[in-house]
């Protein structure tokens, strides 16, 4: 069922109330067809971003866990193991946080808490991959599939920019990550 959002206030400018900004996004130039493209792109992020965050919670329902291990998982699939001090600062989760993620992450069999094999005084949060991939690339598997599909419709020069687009958006999602944990570094 689908509900219409209300409109704006009495005398209130109709400008960019369907996709409600802080500021006004414009496109630059000052051309019409700039501004609506700059406009659909804005939403399109924001869709995006809301789609992957339910997907999210949607997957670590499925799985058993909770949508901030999950995403710790994920974090720590890039490099397959982290100290938690290092997981804390690409979360943004203090260690504490962190060390009650690995709890319940090594309880689960997705993690082993080691002792780093070049500085023994030092523990890392290993990805247990086989059950990682098991249980949880399982369940990301259709999706996979279904944006391969997608992007095998692209031009190799297209799927360079898509890749160059999705690379710059990471720097600008890092930057105010940065931000809003008030200037530290993640």
């Amino acid at each position: 069922m689908s509900e219409e959002l209300p409109g704006p206030p009495n005398g209130a400018d109709q400008r960019g109330w369907d996709v409600p900004w802080a500021e006004p996004f414009e496109g630059g130039g000052g051309h019409q067809e700039r501004a609506v493209l700059a406009a659909e792109f804005g939403a399109a992020i924001r869709k995006t971003g809301a789609l992957m965050q339910l997907m999210g919670m949607a997957a670590a329902d499925r799985i058993g866990i909770n949508a901030t291990d999950l995403n710790c998982l994920n974090i720590l699939s890039f490099s397959g193991q982290m100290t938690a001090g290092e997981l804390a600062r690409a979360t943004g989760l203090t260690t504490a946080s962190i060390t009650g993620v690995a709890d319940r992450l090594e309880e689960a069999g997705f993690v082993r808490r080691e002792r780093d094999a070049s500085d023994r005084r030092r523990v890392v949060i290993r990805l247990v991959t086989e059950k990682a991939v098991r249980e949880i690339a399982a369940v990301f598997l259709p999706m996979v599939r279904a944006w391969q599909e997608m992007a095998s419709g692209y031009t190799d020069d297209e799927l360079r920019l898509i890749v160059e687009f999705y690379g710059r958006m990471e720097n600008v999602l890092r930057e105010h990550l940065v931000r809003l944990r008030g200037g530290q570094q993640g």
